[in-house]
């Protein structure tokens, strides 16, 4: 018979076995500097996929991120004294984050518009850029002016100031994604006919990929200074922050940056051959399979032990607690987890100052979201179990909660092990939606390599058949454990 001491030690080995492959090093410190004795930590957010203001490099076989927004973080942090601590997020998370006071500032090419400006503060400009229309190459005479425009499937990057003038085109049906990659993709596949961007960065991609141009279309009031984002009222930063900035624009030095930056943005030589490929960019897989077997690691951990007490509570004979455990289940059950990971990660900091690191926020939402599913599946093993199990338990003198505790739920759970497993395949590859936060899981790492190499397919598809990997190998387990499970079954 099946007994939980069994189940248990099964999953604090598969805990232990990822900890001893969990890479070691913290999220930050994968993805730029930080110091290790007692300086101050000026901790900077971006989004490094926005060349040349920051975009991933490969540097000694490792991945960095360098752009002409680093160069100038890079000396604010030097002229006060501090470290510099990078944190690579998609860009729409920025802002969220820096006022969950999770980021010190933001320095990722951003405008400081009026809309943003009652939120956050900002810098004096570092920067004034133009706003361009990149479309493919064979189009680029298709649109002389912003006319031609009029109507047309407009691609741009959410949460950016392209977005604000897509959306002024007349009639334009304009398509927002997370990623400046993503825009591209959706341009050279034809689902879009434009894209509105950032003159510098659509030089890189043209640059960078082939099919691309730049059209001679040109926005209206093109012209988009860039600052540098604070926490509303943190007016001592604010001053620190604008010595370095009149010291550099005195300079005239963001200009040699991007120039700089430009110079390093010349693309990854990426191998034709998708095994090449791999191979060549293994390092980034390693390290996402880790942070997502970590995380799937304790998501099934603590999902199934919080589904099993919260299932528990729902069969209780105490109507308070068995209203809790109906309403905790249709609650998360109910949300998205996107949403549930956004609270839990900025909406706890910004109104309880809970502040959770973005490793702690991924294994919290899948442990919570995964328990709700759990314990219906629970619930419904231990209401199949014949009662008349625990009638002959209690008719030999077995108090109620031993006899649920040796008898019942073991029973329950081997009778409902397939779709526990089902639930547990579910929790890997949800838990790619990690991402969104900056945790740098397999799809993290599949979005860096895509920035990096300006390849638009091989990146995903190896990820997604890493991730089917992953599966089989948890599904032929879960196989063999039921198998063994059953072996003592009369048939």
């Amino acid at each position: 018979m099946l007994r939980l001491k069994r189940i248990i030690p099964m999953l604090l080995a598969l805990l232990m076995l990822t900890l001893a492959l969990y890479p070691g090093h913290g999220q930050a410190q994968a993805q730029g500097d930080s110091g290790t004795n007692d300086k101050k930590t000026i901790i900077v957010g971006l989004s490094a996929d926005f060349a040349p203001y920051e975009f991933m490099l490969t540097v000694d076989g490792k991945s960095k991120i360098v752009g002409s927004d680093v160069m100038i973080a890079e000396q604010i942090a030097a002229d006060m004294g501090a470290e510099l601590k990078l944190e690579n997020m998609p860009f729409d998370s920025l802002l969220p984050a820096l006022q969950s006071g999770r980021i010190d500032m933001v320095i990722s090419g951003m405008t400081p518009t009026d809309e943003r400006r009652q939120n956050v503060d900002f810098s004096d400009l570092y920067y004034i850029s133009k706003q361009v229309i990149l479309t493919r190459a064979e189009d680029a005479d298709k649109f002389p002016t912003m006319a031609e425009l009029e109507g047309l499937p407009i691609g741009v990057q959410t949460g950016s100031i392209q977005e604000e003038i897509a959306n002024g085109i007349p009639n334009a049906q304009v398509t927002a994604v997370k990623s400046i990659s993503d825009v591209v993709s959706l341009l050279l596949s034809d689902r879009v006919d434009a894209a509105v961007f950032e003159g510098p960065v659509a030089e890189a991609q043209v640059k960078n990929r082939a099919g691309l141009a730049i059209a001679e279309a040109v926005p209206e009031d093109s012209d988009t200074p860039m600052a540098i984002a604070v926490e509303k009222g943190n007016t001592q930063l604010l001053t620190d922050i604008n010595s370095t900035l009149k010291r550099l624009n005195d300079e005239n030095a963001v200009e040699g940056y991007i120039q700089a930056a430009n110079e390093l943005n010349s693309g990854e030589n990426a191998p034709s051959n998708i095994f090449s490929f791999f191979w060549k960019y293994r390092g980034y897989y390693a390290d996402g399979v880790q942070y997502t077997l970590l995380l799937s690691a304790l998501g099934v951990l603590f999902g199934f032990l919080i589904g099993l007490l919260v299932s528990l509570l729902r069969l209780s004979g105490v109507k308070i607690l068995k209203w809790i455990a109906v309403a905790y289940i249709e609650v998360l059950r109910g949300t998205p987890m996107l949403v549930q990971l956004l609270i839990i990660h900025f909406g706890l900091a910004s109104a309880f100052d809970i502040k959770f690191t973005v490793l702690q926020s991924g294994i919290i939402t899948l442990s919570l979201n995964s328990s709700a599913y759990l314990a219906e599946i629970f619930r419904a093993g231990i209401q199949g179990v014949d009662k008349g199990q625990m009638e002959a338990a209690r008719s030999l003198g077995m108090p109620r909660g031993l006899a649920m505790r040796t008898i019942i739920i073991p029973q329950a759970i081997k009778s409902v092990l397939p779709a526990i497993g089902n639930e547990f395949v579910v929790i890997i590859k949800e838990s790619s939606i990690v991402s969104f936060i900056g945790v740098a899981d397999l799809m993290f790492q599949a979005n860096a390599v895509r920035t990096l190499t300006y390849s638009g397919l091989y990146p995903l598809v190896i990820a997604a058949f890493i991730y089917l990997i992953m599966t089989l190998i948890l599904s032929k387990l879960l196989n063999v454990l039921e198998r063994r499970l059953s072996a003592g079954d009369i048939r």
